[in-house]
């Protein structure tokens, strides 16, 4: 039997089947010149990998088999690569696409998206300062770093301000940054395709791996499979992961425990919807960065008509710009009302403590009754103290009249269930996304 082929045999036994039939099944021995073995290989993707991550392994089965020092050296093509290999050599392509299936970081990052674009308030400091640690040392203070909130709070523009940090300061390094949606997408081609040591070619080898909305991951086994096998490979080798999702792991429900736990051994740090000065720094910033002065009186209705989201908060000061622009008039308060009439409708229309008792009833699969219930029983007085918070928020309603709808309460009562709340919510972020999804539900 040619020594190769003994190798392979020692290489079978110590690998995983799937590394043993990615890497190794398909090279075959070209010629052995004394201590100089030849090995052909199906594409330099496979050489690369046998070279750097697979050399210690063969090494390894060439002492079980007494070979002496022999040197192993890998080349492709030939008749046995031909034979041996279906797979291309990279870049690899879509099926039926002229895109590249892989491309690099810099074109995958926003180049909007920087840290010194991201305003920083009290929704997100935490985490605007976790994500400049990971910049400034990868994979050496938070590893993994999970970034959790709602949609639209910032946890995109967070990890592409990491990679354009990090690309700027090492030029060299290998950064992968993908949406769970194309990472499953991806694998199910490379499946499909038989280009799998494409793919961990190209996520197993990074030094950092961004990866957004790892929620997604929920209920999809094969491609949690896959994302475990590339988590641990990337961390076994201290280098830097990081994660977002709307989200926390224990909260996301379809995600397997083994994988769950792993996003939970670093980091966790959520951002919550901006206060009223945030979403005012936010409209300064992206006024600024398109030329515009921003009268007061126009910054103080856009940040106060739009709730929690930074997406619509944009999106209303890009509608109120674009119309300014085509009509060649300067930005007023007249103006922004006309434009985001849409804004003021749903933020004017009547609240009553009726509906915003049902929409709170609902959070917590309660009956409205429930909540003017006389008992102080924990799973009826908490969200009872939420309701009267909302209420509170919501409507012109007085604490006595808050009192009188919830069963004759003490107005001092309500003051205090409405203080504890405010106090609770800047410290559980459920909660916190809790009442915003409420609030907005009236927008």
């Amino acid at each position: 039997m040619e020594l190769w082929e003994q190798v392979k045999q020692r290489l079978a036994a110590r690998l995983t089947w799937e590394s043993y039939q990615n890497w190794v099944a398909r090279t075959a021995q070209r010629s052995q010149d004394g201590q100089r073995l030849m090995v052909v290989v199906p594409n330099q993707v496979t050489r690369d990998w046998l070279e750097k991550e697979l050399r210690d392994d063969v090494q390894y089965a060439l002492q079980e088999l007494n070979a002496g020092k022999v040197e192993v050296v890998y080349s492709t093509g030939g008749a046995a690569a031909a034979a041996a290999a279906p797979v291309e050599e990279a870049p690899a392509y879509g099926a039926g696409s002229a895109e590249p299936l892989f491309g690099g970081a810099v074109g995958s990052l926003n180049e909007r998206y920087t840290f010194g674009s991201f305003v920083v308030g009290s929704c997100n400091q935490f985490a605007h300062a976790a994500a400049r640690a990971v910049a400034d040392s990868p994979a050496r203070t938070y590893n993994p770093l999970f970034i959790y909130g709602g949609v639209g709070m910032g946890k995109t523009h967070l990890l592409h301000a990491i990679g354009h940090e990090l690309l700027q300061r090492s030029p060299g390094l290998r950064i992968a940054y993908t949406s769970s949606e194309r990472f499953m997408n991806q694998l199910i081609t490379c499946i499909r395709t038989d280009r799998m040591p494409l793919f961990h070619q190209h996520y197993r080898s990074a030094d950092v791996l961004l990866v957004d909305d790892v929620h997604i991951l929920a209920n999809r086994e094969r491609t949690q499979e896959e994302f475990f096998h590339t988590f641990n490979e990337l961390y076994d080798h201290q280098k830097q992961i990081v994660l977002s999702s709307d989200s926390a792991p224990k909260n996301t429900t379809g995600l397997v425990d083994r994988l769950r736990s792993r996003f939970e051994w670093g980091l966790m740090v959520d951002v919550q919807a901006p206060d009223l000065e945030t979403k005012m720094a936010i409209l300064d910033k992206k006024a600024e960065q398109e030329g515009i002065h921003l009268p007061e009186d126009v910054r103080v209705f856009i940040a106060t008509k739009t709730r929690s989201n930074v997406r619509e908060l944009e999106g209303a000061l890009i509608k109120l710009l674009a119309y300014s622009s085509v009509t060649n008039e300067q930005v007023s308060l007249d103006m922004a009302r006309q434009v985001l009439k849409h804004l003021h409708a749903g933020s004017e229309k009547k609240i009553t403590i009726d509906s915003v008792v049902r929409l709170v009833a609902e959070k917590f699969s309660l009956q409205p009754g429930q909540l003017k219930q006389k008992t102080n029983a924990p799973n009826i007085a908490y969200p009872r103290q939420v309701a009267m918070y909302i209420v509170k928020e919501l409507t012109n309603a007085s604490l006595p009249e808050i009192g009188r709808y919830f069963s004759g309460k003490h107005h001092t009562t309500v003051l205090h269930s409405i203080q504890k709340i405010e106090q609770l919510r800047h410290r559980d972020a459920d909660l916190n996304r809790l009442i915003h999804s409420t609030i907005d539900s009236f927008n």
